[in-house]
């Protein structure tokens, strides 16, 4: 049995679909490697010649605006695939994935992807479903910046930290985010970022320790981030 067919966090991505003999295939050629944090996996205007398998570890896809700044597109964690849109339109990449923290990735060769796209169906289908759920969470992002506040943006980031990536041990956010890092997502200045978590943290809705943020009152964050 390859390694492959014994991964777990491929039963989180399209690659669920590919068969025995195509997870053969995929164990030998791809390449596995590690990404320490900071590191890019690929940075925008690159050309990526396949798609990257997150096996462990959390990262981000951000786009450097014209005056500096990180605009952070999506956070992404173990079982996600990167590149499968640049691969299938044979475009640059769009945007630059980065690790968060320490990351083990597996590189699959375009050849084999194309491969596989074009002789299994139910793979292109499930491939074709996530570009399509990416589109979706961009155009939500851009209704957010458009209709919401600041400090409404701010609130859904937190509580999205707080959904999808849990607690640390002493129940503080466990995907600690950079003040930066956390106003790419917002959409924000760093300043207004930092004013706006002093306000939640005098409110008792969060307790801030150093860069760690640990939520008191989720409630209340949900009814802020849904304009209640």
């Amino acid at each position: 049995m390859s390694k492959c067919e014994q991964c777990i966090v491929r039963q989180f991505s399209s690659l669920k679909a590919l068969n025995k003999d195509e997870l053969l295939k995929m164990a030998n050629c791809k390449t596995s490697y590690m990404v320490k944090k900071g590191e890019p996996i690929f940075e925008e205007g690159e050309t990526v010649n396949g798609i990257y398998c997150v096996k462990e570890g959390v990262g981000k896809l951000s786009k450097l605006s014209p005056n500096g700044k990180d605009q952070i597109v999506k956070l992404f964690k173990a079982g996600e695939l990167l590149g499968q849109r640049s691969v299938i339109a044979e475009e640059t990449a769009n945007l630059s994935a980065i690790a968060l923290e320490n990351m083990e990735v597996c590189f699959i060769p375009k050849s084999e992807i194309m491969g596989f796209f074009n002789n299994n169906n139910q793979f292109s289908m499930n491939v074709m479903k996530n570009i399509c759920g990416d589109l979706k969470s961009a155009d939500d992002q851009v209704v957010s910046l458009g209709q919401k506040t600041v400090k409404e943006r701010l609130a859904e980031v937190l509580i999205y930290l707080h959904d999808n990536f849990g607690l640390a041990d002493d129940g503080s956010l466990r995907l600690q985010l950079s003040r930066e890092e956390l106003a790419g997502m917002v959409g924000t200045a760093t300043e207004s970022c930092i004013r706006l978590l002093s306000e939640f943290n005098k409110s008792n809705i969060i307790a801030i320790d150093r860069k760690r943020i640990i939520i008191q009152d989720l409630a209340k964050l949900r009814r802020i981030a849904e304009s209640l």
